[in-house]
């Protein structure tokens, strides 16, 4: 007659712990994602600028402006959106700004000075469209 073999409850506990090390080590890139205290988000920097381009990509949508300087040549400036996804959610789309809009912009600016920051609110002078990273403050333009 064959006896059951009992499973050994400290190769199981020391498996699922293995288990569970690994799957949590697999979730830490996500939570490595930078951090945004590049910004200072205590100052709030409003420029009139021209669109460049939009750049639609991963991990962050980047707002390329030609930003206007009181008789000199304008600047370029780099604005740091969401994600395309979470951008979709409020209502942007890779088409929401085209190079040559006029826009005004409200940015976090970056503590090193160089001519960039994080999007607080961009203004589309033409329609007077708002894009923003608030889902509150959104006018929800539509989703093509």
């Amino acid at each position: 007659m064959r006896i059951p073999r009992q499973p050994n409850t400290a190769v199981a506990s020391a498996w699922l712990s293995l288990l569970g090390l690994l799957l949590g080590s697999a979730a830490r890139p996500a939570l490595a994602h930078h951090s945004f205290a590049m910004y200072d988000t205590s100052k709030t920097v409003t420029i009139k600028a021209t669109v460049k381009s939009l750049q639609w990509t991963n991990p962050h949508v980047i707002v390329w402006l030609n930003a206007e300087q009181q008789g000199a040549e304008p600047q370029l400036w780099s604005v740091e959106v969401s994600s395309p996804g979470a951008m979709t959610r409020e209502g942007w789309t890779r088409r929401s700004l085209q190079p040559g809009d006029r826009v005004v912009v409200d940015l976090a600016p970056l503590r090193d000075g160089n001519h960039g920051g994080s999007l607080k609110k961009l203004t589309i002078v033409a329609t007077g469209a708002v894009l923003t990273n608030d889902p509150r403050a959104s006018c929800k333009p539509g989703i093509e």
